[in-house]
């Protein structure tokens, strides 16, 4: 096993701050390349006018899975020790459904606001003062509201854990389910989709 890298000692914590800056970076050129600095490009997700977000966040999904089976399968990482979040369902979920609708409301998710800040963008940069404001009230508020907050803890659990299956199955449903959600989102962006020739469709 060689990876990963900083779990098995091969730099210390001050050099992964560095690759973590690196990785962020390109990580947002990316998303500002693709097009995801523009709020109204997201929101066309939800008006069922561009699925731009589920093809690149799916396809991220499979490649990120398959490459990590892969190398576990050829020895070059020790997937146990990829750090996995532990599973808190009430937290969980109640978040997933707040950022889903600030999601809508505002056309960011988290990363694509950050990135339209630092291009200099009024409405990323908004959008982060309230996400900013949002952790502060939370924080004020999490004393009265933690024991739900953290009810039904599952702890470190994966989709094959959960579904007693194995890893690779659980992979090839879930290359099956994006390659159907790639076809569905072909067929509404045909119907629902507003492309203007020489133009993206946010443009």
């Amino acid at each position: 096993m060689i990876a990963p890298l900083y779990k098995l000692g091969y730099f210390g914590f001050d050099t992964s701050l560095i690759f973590a800056f690196i990785i962020g970076l390109l990580f947002g050129y990316i998303l500002e390349s693709s097009g995801f600095g523009n709020s109204r490009k997201l929101a066309y997700q939800f008006y069922l006018k561009d699925m731009a977000v589920l093809k690149v966040m799916f396809t991220a999904i499979v490649v990120a899975m398959v490459g990590l089976l892969y190398l576990n399968w050829a020895e070059i990482l020790d997937i146990s020790l990829v750090y996995v979040p532990p599973t808190i369902l009430n937290g969980q979920i109640l978040g997933g459904v707040l950022m889903g609708l600030g999601f809508v409301i505002g056309g960011f998710c988290p990363g694509t606001s950050l990135v339209a800040s630092a291009i200099g963008k009024l409405d990323g940069m908004f959008y982060v003062g309230g996400a900013l404001f949002g952790m502060w009230i939370f924080g004020e508020i999490y004393p009265f509201v933690q024991n739900f907050i953290n009810g039904h803890p599952m702890g470190r659990v994966t989709l094959p854990e959960w579904l007693g299956w194995r890893p690779g199955v659980v992979a090839f449903l879930v290359i099956l389910m994006a390659w159907g959600l790639f076809k569905v989102a072909e067929l509404i962006e045909k119907k629902f989709g507003e492309i203007i020739e020489g133009e993206t469709p946010m443009e």
